[in-house]
């Protein structure tokens, strides 16, 4: 396949995992309140897959393809992108209780500084495509296409993780009245980054495969941080009501997505 149509089925996946994100608006066309319980398993569940994938396959295939130098020096670079991210957001964190109904901007402001979170997330699921069409691949029933099973995963683990995000997005946008279709979109607006940074970082490491090793480590480090630093804190305060904290359903859910990319520890070798 050409460079185009590969790009064009790493945009695919991003776009997808920009639609998931909408899903999490979904239960409020049918009631007020989403359980916690299910939220802090889907939180867990994410994030067990992302740890997974980032030391069996973005690790793993890093120093498969270069020394731990570049796979670290990527690594640290990931961190440091998702820290300045975390500030942006903090900065501009609001409580659903100071947006009035009819500010229209401080509404948009919550949606505009969540997809800041977003572009990492579409880096990594686009050096997750690096390897497209060659035979280490696995071979998906589409048009005969060969799709690499990291990025099978990183697709999976991304898409599941946007739903409780998508939620984070609709909370306050429902609580002030926005209809459910324009909260559906708002959410799916908030990963629009995602498809970019899978497109743009798809691209370089594909032209630059010298740089393959940092675009590995850079997609670990950003996920890695992304779970301990903002996935694991949310889930546990939406958790705060359930018995435990909801640390025995975070842990469950950790658990059950770690060990579902264990199937990479054979396909990396």
């Amino acid at each position: 396949m050409s460079l185009l149509q590969n790009l064009t089925v790493v945009l695919g996946a991003g776009i997808f995992t920009a639609v998931v994100c909408g899903l999490g608006t979904v239960p409020f066309f049918f009631k007020n309140e989403i359980s916690a319980r299910w939220t802090v398993a889907l939180w867990g569940l994410s994030g067990g897959i992302m740890l997974s994938a980032s030391l069996f396959g973005f690790i793993f295939e890093g120093l498969n393809e270069g020394g731990v130098f570049e796979v670290g020096f990527g690594f640290l670079i990931g961190v440091v992108i998702v820290v300045v991210a975390g500030r942006l957001i903090e900065d501009y964190e609001f409580e659903p209780r100071d947006i009035p109904a009819a500010d229209f901007k401080k509404m948009f402001l919550i949606v505009g500084v969540l997809t800041v979170h977003s572009f990492p997330e579409g880096v990594a699921l686009g050096v997750a495509f690096a390897d497209i069409g060659l035979e280490e691949g696995v071979a998906l029933g589409v048009a005969g296409i060969t799709v690499p099973l990291l990025a099978v995963f990183i697709t999976a683990a991304i898409s599941i993780q946007n739903i409780p995000e998508g939620l984070a997005v609709a909370i306050p946008l429902h609580t002030y009245g926005v209809k459910n279709w324009k909260i559906f979109g708002w959410a799916v607006f908030s990963s629009i980054p995602q498809p970019l940074g899978a497109g743009v970082a798809f691209v370089f490491v594909t032209i630059a495969r010298e740089f393959l090793p940092y675009g590995f480590g850079f997609a670990a480090g950003a996920m890695v941080f992304l779970v301990f630093h903002e996935m694991v804190p949310e889930a546990l305060e939406r958790g705060e009501s359930l018995p435990r904290g909801g640390k025995r359903e975070l842990i469950i859910g950790l658990s059950l997505g770690f060990l579902t990319m264990l199937p990479l520890l054979f396909v990396t070798e």
